[in-house]
Order: structure tokens, then sequence, then C-alpha cells
């Protein structure tokens, strides 16, 4: 029975992974100027190639000056129609340009698309450019949810791998099983809503009509992106993993899958404030993928301990809780450590702790893992030696509390980094960090 469950969601994995017979609708294939180019001259066309006939009304290509002006004029369509012309006109020199496309296939669908160039300057990433919208408060949940998903593959591999060592009853170890696979393929899909969300917010179009959209500019210009696709065919990796650990029972695999797991997290240190902002460096990057690593452990090892190890396992709660208190003492170490680090890196002044939106939710944050901490101190000081002294405290609903706080913990920090810090004191404006 273990095995045929196990093989059912093997097959249900494998449909989700394997892609789809690709619908056939118009692509965008190329583009004068190219996507994200800087050119020395302002042209006077724009050229869009597309790899099958399109229609276009006489408005399917924008080109947006940085105030918002349109600066094209009436687009056609060659005699084959895959070749869209339009001509423009007042471009000039060190500025960027953003352009709008839609276009209407064979099948009826319509892309939609838009791309940046600056004639002798940088040309901004897509998602700055005109008319795109900052992150709200769905980048907010979908990045908190993925953060989740991220712990519960760290936390409870590592609750097995380094605490709960040796074999343990079947029950347990299918629920192991169970949590740490459906936790990675989760962290997939969300970090596909992620990635959509964000450039649905770039695109200015619902996510419904994302089906046809041309997000490739999205995809490989800028950091976030980049590290959508690595996370993505990471985190694949990681899941096969763990499906091949538990159909052909080698537990073994569990620890190059948490080996990766942990590496993997450090797409989000890359792409994020540590990374993009003028005072990045490469210790900030450390320190953050250092506070995300703990943070992860540390949330994820409390979600193992109430509601994998404690509901089926009374004979191991004891030793779980007594490893992953020892562990822990590491984990908050280093989640303080480096948390005040970065806080001293984001903030140039102590006044920008109140006087702005990012300092602001830092407090709130603070105060979250204040209670998060002291809840833990708790368990530590007092359950601990209980425990160890041979009682049976009821401890399970204090540990749901417990992940209930860590997280909202969670939630405070996916809102803490997709805020905008304050530029370096002395230092030039914090452009919008791009992800």
């Amino acid at each position: 029975m273990r095995r045929t469950f196990a093989l059912a969601v093997v097959g249900a994995a494998a449909a989700l992974l394997l892609p789809a017979a690709a619908l056939p609708h118009a692509g965008l294939l190329a583009t004068s100027p190219e996507t994200q180019s800087s050119i020395a001259s302002a042209p006077r066309i724009l050229v869009l190639r597309f790899n099958e006939p399109v229609l276009v009304a006489p408005d399917a290509v924008k080109v947006l000056a940085e105030d918002g002006t349109v600066l094209s004029r009436d687009a056609r369509a060659s005699a084959d129609g895959k070749v869209v012309i339009a001509r423009v006109a007042g471009l000039r020199k060190g500025a960027a340009y953003t352009v709008r496309w839609r276009v209407t296939g064979q099948d009826g669908h319509s892309p939609t698309g838009l791309y940046t160039f600056g004639v002798g300057v940088p040309a901004p990433p897509p998602t700055e450019a005109v008319g795109a919208q900052g992150t709200t408060w769905r980048d907010d949940v979908a990045r908190w949810l993925l953060f989740a998903s991220l712990a519960l593959v760290i936390g409870p591999l590592a609750l097995r791998v380094l605490v709960l060592r040796g074999p343990l009853p079947a029950r347990l170890e299918r629920r192991f099983h169970l949590l740490t696979t459906v936790a990675a393929f989760a962290f997939l899909n969300l970090g596909i809503l992620a990635f959509v969300l964000r450039a649905s917010n770039a695109l200015q179009v619902p996510v419904a009509d994302l089906l046809y959209g041309d997000l490739q500019p999205f995809a490989e210009k800028t950091r976030f992106g980049v590290a959508f696709l690595v996370l993505t065919l990471g985190l694949g990796t990681v899941a096969t993993l763990l499906l091949f650990a538990w159909v052909l029972d080698q537990l073994v695999l569990r620890v190059p899958a948490l080996v990766l797991s942990l590496l993997l997290a450090s797409g989000f240190s890359l792409s994020g404030h540590q990374a993009t902002e003028p005072n990045a460096s490469a210790a900030a990057q450390l320190a953050d993928w250092l506070h995300l690593v703990a943070a992860a452990v540390w949330i994820g090892g409390l979600v193992t301990l109430a509601f994998v190890v404690w509901p089926v396992a009374p004979t191991l709660r004891a030793r779980a809780f007594l490893g992953f208190a020892r562990l822990s003492v590491g984990l908050v170490g280093v989640m303080v450590l480096a948390g005040v680090y970065l806080a001293l890196v984001r903030l140039p002044t102590v006044t920008d702790l109140w006087e702005t939106d990012y300092g602001r939710v830092l407090i709130v944050k603070l105060a979250i893992v204040t209670v998060a901490l002291s809840w833990g101190a708790v368990h530590h000081f007092v359950v601990r030696p209980r425990l160890e002294a041979g009682e049976q405290p009821r401890v399970r609903p204090s540990l749901v509390g417990e992940t209930a706080v860590a997280l909202a913990v969670l939630l405070a920090a996916a809102v803490l980094t997709n805020a905008t810090p304050p530029p370096p004191e002395d230092g030039p404006a914090a452009a919008p960090t791009v992800r």
C-alpha cells in the first residue's frame, strides 16, 4: 500500500512536471532595437518579428518616453504578416524608452508584451518600464507562501537528518516523506505564481492574459526572473530526489536534497536588497542567506514537531524535542546576529526605523520575533528540563502556538523583502528593488 501510494504521487508529479503539448500561437522572435539594449543613436522605426502572421491595430505598438508620452506612429504589418513596423519620432540621446505591444494571432488570441531600450544610456529592466506597477499585497502573500513551503522542505529534512537519525516507525517515516515532497512541489507552483504576479504588475494586464504574454524579458533580464528559473530547476531536482527516496526506500537521498535546498535558498539573497541596492555587498548577501536558512530550519522544525512527530510517535517526542532544542540554540544565534547586521546595513540612520515604511515594517517584524523567541525560551528553560527528567508535559498546544507566531514572522519577512529600503546616507537614491 505504501509503495502504491508513493507511485501514485510520482505519477501525479510527473504529469505536473511534463509540459503539455504547446498550442500554436503567435510569439515574438526578435526586436530592433533589441530587448534591453543600449544603442548609440535614436531609431526612426521599430521592428518586431513574430513566428507566424499577426494582425495589428494602428496602436499595436506604443513607444513611451519616461514621462509617458507616446512617441510612436501607426503600426503596420509586412506582406507576410510576420513583421510589424512602427515609425517613431522625438527620441533623443540620453533617455530610455518602453515599448508596449499587443497583436492578434491566427488562433484569435492576443499576445502582449513589453521591452525597454536606451539611447546612449542603459535600458531599465522590464519591471521598471513606464507604466509598471510595484509589488502589491498579492506579491507579499505569494512570497510568504513561498518562504513557508521552502521551510517545510528544509526544516523536516534537517530534523530527520540531524536529529532523528536511524530507523523510524513506518507511519512517522511516511509523514516525513509526504510533508517534504508536497512542500517541494508546492514551492514549484508558488514560484510560478510569484513570477507571474510580478510580470503582471509590469505588463498591466490581467493574470489570465499572461497565458499568451511574452515573459522572456522578465525571465532573462531581471534578477528575480533568473532566480525563478534557477530555483524552479533546483527545487524540481529536490522534489525528484525526495520522490526517489520515498519510492525506492533510499533515505540517503535526503542528504543531497537537504544540501541542495540550503544552497538554493541563496537565490532569494542574490536577487534581493542585498544584491540590488547601492550598498549591496557579498557580506550582506551571505548574512541574508544565513538568516533565511536559520529561519527555515527553525520554522520548518517547529511544524514538524507539532504536526508530524507529536501526533504519531509518542515515544519519540522527548528525543525529537530535546534534539531540536539543542539545534535551535545555534539557529537563534545565527538569526539574531545576521538580522542585526542586515538592519544596520539597510537603515543608514536610527530615525529610519520609524520614519520610513521599511523601518516600520522592520519594527513589526522585530516585535513578532521577540514574541516567538520568548515563547521558545519558555520551551528551552521550562519544558526541556521536565522532558529530560522523564516527565510528559502537555506540549503540543504550545508548539502549535509558537508555530503560528513563527509563520507570522515569515509574513513580515515577505513584506519586508518586497519593500524598498531607505537609500544609504549621503548616497544616491535607492532604485526600486528588482527581483
